[in-house]
């Protein structure tokens, strides 16, 4: 019998997935242009949205017992999927260099005596070794790795929020100060809510196409799903909440600075590079899963292992400039992919898979498609892209599962 896995494993792999540099930096960029008293409601309600979103999509994998790309051949056709799985292929090796770019970053302004493609050619080739070590193999390594970057974690985040209250209390007004007043002087620059709420949703949005490929190999289904989805908002909320204290700090907004400001040197460092490798480890592994829904004589660890070696060399070409405009792109794709797969597994009793059914689903991804591409041209939209896009999506895919209901 397959080996399943359990609740802890699948909390621990998710909790992993969110410790990462990208979710500070995403933290950073709204505690830098909003008011405190106006960013919590929209930073809470994007992830909740976006956890839910990442159960019932999970869910779908756990119950097939299919990846993630594997379980849209029944919604987009078998073409449709392959389109799919090509695109998430490609957005993963993207992401992986991004976060890669970005610990590299991190790192350098610690002040190591090595150079940055230097360090994102280290960081490729560990998570290209845990790729090869596999999850499952790695399963007790994970688990002590995850402890010790919490406790860490936990210290960095209560030294941080020393400083915002200690000694250094008055420059730290000072800075807030001058961040707020600047923010209030140039109200086209300030992040309205549903800035926030857009900013908060897109992390758990871009693994949305990846999720299943951890639940499908679960022993329950729905608790390990839940599991993943809750740990996953989790850690996130937290990381951004570390963003916002960094941006709060006059540290640049730079993590390497608020790192130093908190006293955490060599503990500093091994942050970076577990919340990196841990992250990254999870998306290179899933963009072999992704490449095998492509070709399915395609070894998934082989793959994962190049995308892993792939990502330094597309880290140290400068990715990371384009970093949130790249997250953006991932919304506009996989949210109404998303949507129509829920609405057509969880709300069509028939399941057809027919040419007819497909077109019409593929279709619907593409209004919600588009529907995004308008509106984040938009200074601020009512629902925000994402939730936008997700509705249009969803509105006609329903069209279609009503039809059967009426038997047109």
């Amino acid at each position: 019998m397959e080996k399943r896995t359990g609740l802890f494993a699948n909390g621990i792999i998710w909790f992993g997935v969110a410790i990462s540099v990208s979710e500070i930096e995403a933290g950073i960029e709204i505690g830098a242009a909003s008011a405190a008293d106006s960013l919590w409601l929209p930073l809470v309600l994007g992830h909740i949205f976006g956890g839910i979103l990442l159960f019932f999509v999970g869910l779908i994998g756990a119950r097939v017992r299919l990846n993630a790309m594997e379980t849209t051949t029944s919604s987009f056709g078998k073409y449709g999927s392959k389109f799919f799985a090509a695109l998430n292929t490609f957005q993963l090796l993207a992401w992986v260099a991004v976060l890669n770019a970005q610990g590299a970053s991190a790192l350098a302004g610690l002040n190591l005596p090595i150079s940055f493609p230097f360090t994102c050619v280290i960081l490729a080739a560990l998570i290209a070794a845990w790729v090869y070590v596999g999850i499952r193999r790695s399963a007790n390594v994970t688990t002590v790795v995850m402890t010790a970057l919490t406790i860490l974690l936990a210290i960095l985040s209560v030294k941080l929020f020393g400083l915002s209250n200690g000694s250094n209390a008055a420059n730290i007004a000072n800075a807030a100060g001058a961040v707020t007043g600047n923010a209030a002087g140039n109200a086209a620059t300030a992040l309205k809510f549903w800035n926030i709420f857009e900013i908060s949703i897109a992390m758990p949005i871009s693994w949305l196409p990846v999720i299943s490929d951890y639940t499908k190999d679960v022993e329950k289904p729905v608790k390990a799903t839940a599991i993943s989805a809750i740990a996953y908002t989790f850690a996130s909320l937290w990381m951004y909440v570390i963003g916002i204290e960094i941006a709060g700090l006059g540290a640049n907004n730079n993590i390497a600075q608020a790192i130093l400001l908190a006293g955490l040197g060599i503990p500093g460092i091994i942050i970076v590079v577990l919340s990196t490798v841990t992250t990254n480890f999870l998306a290179a592994n899933s963009a072999g899963e992704s490449s095998k829904a492509i070709y399915s004589k395609i070894n998934p660890k082989i793959a994962g292992i190049v995308v892993s070696l792939l990502s330094a060399a597309l880290a140290i070409s400068g990715i990371m400039e384009h970093y949130i405009s790249f997250l953006y792109l991932i919304a506009s794709v996989f949210a109404p992919m998303a949507s129509v797969l829920l609405v057509s597994f969880y709300f069509s009793k028939k399941h057809s898979e027919t040419l007819g059914v497909w077109l019409w689903n593929i279709f619907a991804w593409l209004a919600g498609f588009i529907a995004y591409q308008v509106a984040e041209r938009f200074d601020s939209v009512f629902l925000g892209p994402t939730l936008l896009a997700v509705i249009v999506s969803a509105a006609f895919a329903s069209v279609r599962v009503l039809s059967e209901k009426k038997d047109f």
